[in-house]
């Protein structure tokens, strides 16, 4: 069932942030897709009465038994330091971009 509801969670946002309230690495991931003027769904673990089921059936699913646990455009991609990596490696804005989460940037003449 909990399996089931992320599933289906990931599938129909194009960015999805498994969180809990009070996870200074969650902020972090946050704050950069909000500055990034990102779309992104953010489901509080500690606030959902399944949180637990939840958490337990990401990590069966993804290997990833912490959070954040972030999904772009259905893929999972990890925790906190591989969104702040590949945001530093210039890939992230193209993976918003193609889940469409972000508007494409276009660059002035």
């Amino acid at each position: 069932m909990a399996l089931a509801k992320a599933k289906q969670i990931v599938s129909s946002n194009p960015v999805v942030v498994f969180s809990k309230t009070y996870c200074g690495y969650c902020d972090r991931v946050k704050q950069l897709f909000s500055q990034l003027k990102a779309t992104y769904k953010v489901i509080e673990l500690d606030k959902e009465s399944d949180g637990d089921a939840i958490q337990a059936a990401l990590a069966e699913w993804t290997g990833q038994r912490t959070v954040p646990n972030v999904f772009i455009g259905s893929k999972h991609i990890g925790g906190s330091d591989v969104v702040v990596q590949k945001h530093q490696q210039g890939q992230l804005i193209p993976l918003l971009v193609e889940a469409g989460a972000i508007e494409k940037q276009t660059t002035p003449a």
